[in-house]
């Protein structure tokens, strides 16, 4: 309709400048409209004496509006635009080799229609006005000779790097557009605004044309799933499994997670709304220690089009470290007693802990050494950061000197530590501990009062956030785990903590006898690190007034301690950004290296001793990071598909910094199975921000003639004529109509 009525399609005015052809100044122009206007005004007044009102108004519009019309037709205007030379330019045209490009549909892949499509007579057409280079490109591009060649066999899709490829090795010639054909399922993460920053500086349009159905009729697949890297042995995780689903709403799906044949978890959901992502957690142990290779997903329904989306692989590193935590208390209670009896039979973890008996005198359990807390609490960084979480009791804030106050703040901040503190007689508001630098940790903002700590009962009700927290998950289904913290004792000697800080998140609420609720378990982030406040000091009675073979209070202080120490760094931390690659081989690898200190490690020589498939060892140095302190860098090709693990190693002079180890995996012909439905979305986009256009198959044959227009390669400047567009004349006849309609029905003809 568009071109129909301006002549031109649209792409051709965004493309064009409007120019007027006729050699006189636009002044004239104007001052000419003016004086017809003046003149009509005029007319009107004297001649239409029988209309009142606005009616004259009116009419002096419509009859101005036609002779400014005609006016500016005169000036001739047109449509100045950028021409390609014929035969003095390259069209580069890409055919989308990759998998996805061989599914079925209806009677024939996408690739044999897109085949069709350049046979019949889409390369003829160009070759005819251009000098035409053929590629296929998946992973890679290769310059064909015929469209045969494309097979559909690549196992993953670049459509970023191939554009690249093109630009530079055209970059001596005079590439006037390029044509793209592909279902636009990239599986690099996108393109990136650099590759499309080259395109436009060099000015050549990418023409999509876009293949495969927009949307598929029964298909589950999976989004992502997020699942902690690193773990403890035996700890509890968590998988966030993220899907969508298409024409199964309301039926019922399995999700498992599976270590090889082993099942670890299993849950069954309903399917909610169709097309919208749908996140479940499964909960499930990490085991022993050593590397895992999870595959985690749901299992395939009755009818689906494409099984192959259902389930993708995660790595879980169980560590065998013990993080050892120091726990301070002020004064010798029940709750110190039954925290330390709690946490004995978790073997993963070490609990060091000083009890102040006397004044003067401290009592300790679980050093390493004689030597150990023998001065009483650290008061050096390496002394103190030594330990990966910590633990403060009844004390007030006075206990510690400011330099010791200040040295808690960075073992959160710097060392990256967790650090929980607990209510009592002598804590939080009762000890001070508003007006001390140790009030910035707390994840509450405490009232600044006395008299704060409470001997009566109170329940322990969980929040929607505690619902979905691994800390009070007491049992496995988060409905029956509800139930069961109904069902916990009443606790005794709890504290008002005041409000949340913005950015908590409170998972437990303590609820008095006539009183409002406040915070009792609220967690944040700080720094490198974490803290938590459990504003009671009666949760001894969890275990006293229950079965003797009851562990829920056991299991309540083993999750929240891990919780405060599973993510403490150690002086060497090792990432990648892509643990699993699917159809890639590069694999970034970052170190980041602290000294005892924790402060940044300059100077350091850090390398990756890497193990991979069928025996193959290798190893890389890593280098620093421009403007990174600390931050060491490489690159590894993992050239062979399967699990690698890396030992890597940091040193400074004859001193070992650290030591980490990182799993990653390369997995091949599996990315193409994901999101196989047409990207129209990319496509679109992609020509959009190039100065091109998206074209379906059927309208495809317009491209051809589209194509010459582009300010790249050799250009010619043509002038397209405006005065003679259907809408123009349409324009007159409505002007012209409307005013004889108007004064007919005024009785003014």
């Amino acid at each position: 309709m568009f071109e129909f009525l301006f002549k031109y399609p649209s792409f051709l005015f965004h493309k064009g400048r409007f120019v007027l052809l006729a050699p006189w100044p636009l002044w004239i122009l104007a001052l000419a409209i003016a004086a017809a206007a003046a003149l009509l005004f005029w007319h009107v007044r004297r001649h239409h004496g029988l209309l009142t009102g606005s009616r004259p108004l009116v009419i002096w519009l419509l009859e101005t509006a036609m002779v400014a019309l005609v006016l500016f037709l005169l000036w001739h205007p047109a449509l100045s635009v950028a021409t390609l030379r014929p035969q003095q330019n390259v069209v580069a045209v890409l055919v989308d080799d990759s998998q996805s490009m061989g599914i079925q549909e209806g009677s024939r892949t996408r690739l044999n229609e897109a085949v069709g499509l350049l046979k019949s007579d889409l390369l003829d057409a160009l070759g005819k006005r251009f000098q035409v280079r053929l590629y296929r490109f998946g992973k890679d591009l290769e310059r064909i000779q015929k469209p045969e060649q494309v097979a559909a066999d690549s196992q993953a899709t670049h459509i970023g790097d191939s554009l690249r490829q093109v630009l530079a090795e055209s970059s001596t010639l005079p590439l006037g557009a390029v044509v793209l054909l592909s279902d636009g399922a990239d599986n690099s993460g996108g393109i990136d605004l650099d590759t499309v920053s080259q395109i436009r500086s060099r000015r050549v349009p990418i023409h999509t044309i876009g293949f495969g159905r927009e949307k598929v009729e029964k298909d589950l697949e999976i989004s992502d799933v997020t699942v902690a890297p690193r773990a403890l042995a035996d700890s509890r995780l968590t998988a966030l499994v993220t899907f969508r689903q298409a024409g199964y709403t309301g039926q019922k799906a399995h999700l498992t997670v599976r270590d090889g044949d082993r099942i670890l978890a299993a849950q069954d959901v309903t399917l909610k709304a169709e097309g919208a992502p749908q996140t479940e957690a499964l909960l499930f142990s990490a085991g022993s220690v050593g590397p895992k290779t999870l595959r985690i997903g749901v299992d395939p329904l009755a009818g689906e089009e494409n099984r192959e989306n259902n389930a993708v692989t995660r790595l879980v590193n169980v560590e065998g470290r013990k993080p050892r935590i120091l726990y301070v208390e002020g004064e010798p209670r029940w709750e110190f007693k039954f925290i330390r009896r709690g946490v004995e039979d978790d073997h993963t973890l070490q609990l060091v802990s000083m009890l102040r008996t006397t004044q003067n005198k401290i009592y300790r359990q679980g050093i390493a050494n004689p030597k150990e807390l023998e001065d009483g609490f650290p008061a050096k960084p390496e002394e103190l950061f030594a330990y990966d979480g910590l633990i403060i009791g009844s004390v007030e804030a006075g206990y510690f000197s400011a330099a010791q106050q200040d040295l808690i703040r960075e073992f959160a901040n710097r060392r990256g530590g967790g650090i929980l503190f607990l209510a009592g007689r002598y804590a939080l508001s009762d000890g001070g501990y508003p007006h001390s630098p140790l009030a910035e940790l707390l994840p509450v903002r405490l009232p600044d009062a006395k008299g704060t700590f409470h001997r009566d009962e109170a329940a322990a009700e969980l929040t929607a956030a505690g619902r979905d927290s691994i800390i009070c998950r007491l049992v496995e289904t988060p409905e029956r785990n509800a139930e069961r913290w109904k069902k916990m004792p009443l606790l005794m000697n709890y504290q008002d903590v005041g409000e949340a800080k913005p950015g908590a998140v409170v998972l437990l609420q303590v609820s008095p006898q006539g009183r409002r609720s406040s915070p009792l378990l609220v967690t944040q982030n700080y720094g490198r690190g974490r803290t938590a406040l459990f504003a009671a000091a009666g949760s001894w009675r969890w275990r006293m007034l229950q079965d003797h073979n009851d562990t829920t209070h056991a299991t309540f202080w083993q999750q929240l301690l891990r919780y405060l120490v599973t993510e403490t760094p150690g002086q060497l931390v090792t990432s990648t950004a892509h643990p699993v690659l699917s159809d890639e081989t590069r694999v970034p690898l970052r170190a980041e290296v602290r000294d005892k200190a924790y402060k940044p490690a300059a100077n350091a020589r850090v390398e990756a001793h890497i193990l991979g498939p069928a025996g193959q060892s290798d190893t890389v140095e890593l280098t620093p990071k421009p403007l990174e302190e600390g931050v060491y860098v490489a690159e590894y090709a993992a050239e062979k598909p399967g699990s690698y693990v890396a030992e890597i190693v940091a040193r400074r002079d004859q001193e070992e910094l650290g030591r980490d180890v990182l799993m990653f995996r390369r997995e091949d012909g599996v990315a193409e199975h994901f999101h196989v439905t047409q990207n129209r979305e990319l496509l679109e986009k992609l020509a959009e921000q190039t100065g091109g256009r998206y074209y379906t198959p059927r309208d495809a044959s317009k491209l051809a003639n589209e194509i010459s227009y582009s300010e790249a390669g050799i250009t010619i400047t043509e002038t397209k004529d405006l005065w003679d567009m259907p809408v123009v004349f349409l324009l007159v006849l409505l002007l012209r109509g409307g005013e004889w309609m108007l004064r007919r029905k005024w009785g003014v003809v």
